[in-house]
């Protein structure tokens, strides 16, 4: 078979599956737009706050295309460091209470980048089997010993983490298919007891868990595109592991650092998200959050569907309704638990959510 063929027959191995994929365009601003013309209301973003179409953040990018250009030319360890970089790390370590931070291409590019740095051949990675995928090809990309535990099952990460000798526990703190939250707490306590570095990707936890770690080997890996509202990745911790990553991390070492732009807006949003403009936007989120699913810990509501083909339709009758919400499908997520993945923000209306609300129950029966 040569590789026209191979080709041609994986493409076919997708579609009998039915778990063929094509990518949309939608002419969105915030969480409103159109869709081949139509009028849609998105609940898929990760715009948690609304922070992409904000006044502030465009100008802070703004502000920084004109002083610096579209572009930065090289990497930061080349000649592509700009002051708008080191300025956002300074407020990004400040903002997480760690002695540095590092900008990296992507959320994705940091997990790769602390987990293949830091995973030695005599390191043993535990690791949530739900983390996201960026956190599992990291440590597919480590030379360590790699330990996926139960989804939440600290019982057994305690027993493991007694036998081994260096570790690393790595774990988002907020799931991106269920929106349920790890116990931050808890992981602090294990990791504190066994010298273990513990790693927190926080990419979905604008509303928390906020747990004091101080007195901890700890890295916290972030992103800039979901509800700081621009594009990139950051890690935060203390200044000897950050100078590591710096010296040694090859996804920072040979990329190409982000744009002055996305730095410009994402340090405006970091100054938003601390201000009490960004504690009411937070407030406001979790209010809509309670509209659909009240006490739920983040603003990523699934609804659980089961089958594959029940999802999809599900999806194609919200959106016959002008609402955007994803059918999330295996691999994503286990045989017989595809779901309706719905994302809200504090950009979205009452009247939206309420809206989005019955047209569920219409059509999956959730009340």
């Amino acid at each position: 078979m040569n590789w026209s063929e191979w080709v041609t027959s994986q493409n076919d191995a997708v579609r009998a599956e039915g778990r063929w994929r094509a990518i949309k365009d939608l002419d969105l601003r915030g969480p409103t737009g159109t869709m081949e013309s139509d009028a849609v209301v998105s609940f898929a973003s990760n715009d948690y706050l609304g922070l992409t179409a904000h006044p502030a953040v465009m100008a802070g990018a703004r502000d920084a295309l004109d002083r610096w250009g579209a572009g930065s030319g090289s990497a930061r360890l080349i000649v592509g460091s700009r002051p708008i970089h080191s300025q956002l790390e300074r407020a990004l370590a400040q903002w997480k209470g760690t002695e540095a931070a590092l900008l990296f291409s992507n959320g994705f590019a940091a997990n790769l980048g602390v987990l293949a740095t830091l995973g030695s051949a005599d390191v043993t990675i535990f690791s949530d089997e739900r983390n996201h995928a960026s956190i599992i090809d990291g440590c597919r990309m480590s030379r360590a010993r790699v330990v996926v535990f139960d989804h939440l099952d600290y019982d057994s990460l305690g027993e493991g983490l007694a036998r081994a000798s260096r570790s690393i526990v790595v774990t988002d703190t907020v799931f991106s298919m269920d929106g349920d939250v790890a116990d931050v707490a808890r992981l602090a306590k294990l990791c504190r007891a066994h010298d273990a570095l513990l790693v927190l990707d926080e990419a979905h936890a604008v509303l928390g868990p906020h747990v004091d770690l101080t007195s901890l080997n700890v890295l916290r890996v972030g992103t800039l595109s979901k509800f700081l509202g621009a594009m990139g990745g950051f890690v935060a911790g203390d200044r000897e592991l950050i100078d590591l990553l710096v010296n040694r991390s090859r996804p920072f070492i040979f990329t190409t650092a982000c744009s002055p732009a996305d730095a410009g807006a994402a340090l405006a949003a970091v100054k938003l998200y601390r201000s009490e403009e960004g504690t009411r936007l937070r407030s406001r989120l979790r209010s809509l959050v309670d509209l659909i699913a009240p006490g739920h810990p983040s603003p990523i509501v699934p609804v659980i569907v089961g089958g594959e083909h029940e999802a999809m339709k599900a999806s194609a009758a919200l959106l016959e309704r002008g609402m955007v919400v994803p059918a999330i499908r295996p691999p994503s997520v286990p045989p017989g638990r595809s779901r309706l993945r719905v994302a809200l923000s504090a950009a979205h209306t009452d009247d939206q959510v309420e809206s989005l609300q019955l047209a569920l129950e219409e059509v999956v029966g959730r009340a």
